[in-house]
């Protein structure tokens, strides 16, 4: 099968959706794979590398198989021919434009944030990969931005406490973020809705936060589901109380398909201590700071709340490494001796199809 591998266009998108190693491998599979010139460039793979593992420079829209990064843009959608697979993180669920324009064109997409928490998805599970990278970074922007040092130091000048850091959700970002924060030498402290992660969050170093009338939303797949109306004022009151003593709190707090919890509201970040730094990760789908700005960072009563977006952007090789393994892996589920089969009976196809014989299917 010819597979395309098409340069990025996203504003600040500096992933490529296969590295030269993962397509080299691909290639020994028999199938030929196209990358546009400079697709790989800003993840640190050049074009050079990718002949060398056996690519072909080429027209990417030419392929049978289009393996993005994220949801293609309206001029490349134009570009896909009838009958081409297109593989990615479409954010099919709030994409129905996107969707309905793919069905037009009579593609078959694959939305990857889709696939199921299952034990035979785990090594095609692009949201936790990139959850990965994004909970470690997330914990660097916070040390640089924090007035404090993460570690507990003796000096010669007296000895300085160490940081204390609150995770919020935890997550295969928060897990990430607790395990980064420790390593830095902070105290670290976890709370989430799901009981089950207790011991995940010890087993890192970290204390786990319980209410007096432990509040539990564990919904299908091990994802947390929506509280009902009392039970989230009751964590309102006290994550407010948590954060008082907190140098810096991150968040990774998400439902899937929702709009993502507010766990901070804005009389919760007026307790909190000038100097303090929030990293909140849920910005992309609203936030769980009520405070937070998407994409920007601001200050407020001497709390600085930043809102990133697409971290693992910002580490793009290890994180298309990641990526491109993920993608790989669900091209092999889903090709077979060299042609696409879309088997609607299996669970992870069925999952992640969104668009099949010219309809969108969420």
């Amino acid at each position: 099968m010819n597979l395309g591998v098409p340069k990025e266009t996203a504003p600040g998108e500096r992933r490529v959706a296969l590295v030269p190693e993962t397509a080299g491998k691909l290639v020994k599979a028999g199938h030929r794979v196209l990358v546009e010139s400079g697709a790989g460039v800003e993840a640190g793979f050049p074009d050079s590398a990718y002949t060398a593992a056996g690519a072909a420079l080429g027209d990417p829209w030419d392929a049978d198989l289009v393996a993005l990064v994220q949801e293609p843009a309206p001029g490349q959608v134009g570009r896909l021919r009838e009958g081409t697979a297109v593989v990615g993180m479409l954010k099919a669920s709030t994409s129905p434009d996107l969707l309905r324009r793919l069905a037009e064109r009579k593609v078959i997409a694959f939305s990857l944030e889709l696939l199921p928490r299952i034990t035979r998805a785990q090594s095609m599970d692009v949201l936790s990969s990139q959850a990965t990278v994004a909970g470690y970074k997330a914990v660097l922007l916070a040390a640089e931005a924090s007035p404090k040092l993460f570690p507990m130091m003796v000096t010669a000048a007296g000895t300085l406490a160490p940081a204390r850091v609150l995770v919020l959700g935890a997550g295969v970002a928060g897990l990430q973020a607790i395990a980064t924060a420790r390593r830095l030498g902070a105290v670290v402290s976890a709370f989430d809705v799901r009981p089950a992660v207790k011991e995940q969050v010890e087993s890192l170093g970290a204390k786990f936060l319980m209410m007096e009338s432990q509040v539990t939303a564990e919904g299908a797949g091990g994802y947390a589901k929506e509280l009902s109306a009392d039970q989230h004022q009751r964590e309102l009151d006290f994550l407010a109380a948590s954060v008082r003593d907190a140098d810096v709190v991150i968040t990774t707090a998400a439902i899937p398909g929702r709009r993502a919890p507010i766990l901070l509201t804005r009389a919760a970040v007026d307790g909190m201590r000038p100097g303090a730094v929030i990293v909140d990760l849920a910005a992309e789908t609203g936030g769980n700071c009520e405070l937070t700005d998407p994409g920007k960072s601001r200050e407020h009563g001497g709390v600085t709340i930043f809102g990133p977006l697409n971290l693992p952007a910002s580490v793009p090789l290890h994180a298309s490494q990641m990526y491109s393994r993920n993608v790989a892996t669900f091209v092999q589920h889903i090709v077979k001796d060299g042609k696409l089969q879309v088997d609607l009976a299996d669970e992870i196809t069925k999952a992640t199809c969104v668009v099949f014989d010219g309809k969108a299917r969420l």
